[in-house]
């Protein structure tokens, strides 16, 4: 049995950067953080912004934060930003077929319309080359609680090779 390794952290370092928001590079730090006194801002990307028109989704979400935080002087800005291609981001996918498979839809259905929802996207497919450090691969590890059991999807997604 082999050893299996997470292609982004694979790659990190020479093709791929971090994605998260939190990391940067020391000189840059200024930059990314914004301290007032009394004001936190959250900003939230979402695929699909109709899941949030139901009236009073946005307070509800406020005010969970504020539970979380635990901060009762504090003001919270929240600012909601649209992703311009929600299906070619891997976790908007896994989540999709993660939501088909908790529906009892069959998997090969949900995977043959994830992969539709992706071509629609001009994403390259058919091959993945996890060995070639060149390539440029989005992952995602994405666990699933069925009636079955505990399931999980991973998902790759070839970008594009550089």
């Amino acid at each position: 049995m082999g050893q299996k390794i997470n292609p982004l952290g694979f790659r990190h370092g020479t093709t791929q950067k971090h994605h998260s928001f939190w990391f940067a590079q020391p000189k840059n730090y200024s930059e990314e953080i914004q301290k007032e006194i009394d004001t936190i801002h959250v900003i939230i990307h979402i695929g699909f912004p109709n899941l949030l028109k139901k009236k009073g989704a946005i307070e509800e979400l406020e005010k969970d934060l504020q539970k979380e935080i635990n901060s009762v002087n504090q003001i919270f800005n929240i600012s909601i930003e649209k992703v311009k291609e929600p299906y070619r981001q891997p976790n908007i996918l896994a989540e999709y077929i993660a939501f088909q498979l908790k529906n009892r839809v069959s998997f090969r259905k949900a995977m043959k319309k994830a992969i539709e929802l992706t071509k629609k996207v001009d994403i390259r497919g058919g091959k993945l080359p996890l060995q070639t450090i060149r390539a440029r691969i989005d992952y995602c590890c994405y666990p699933i609680r069925t009636i079955y059991g505990e399931l999980g999807v991973k998902l790759w997604i070839f970008v594009d090779e550089e």
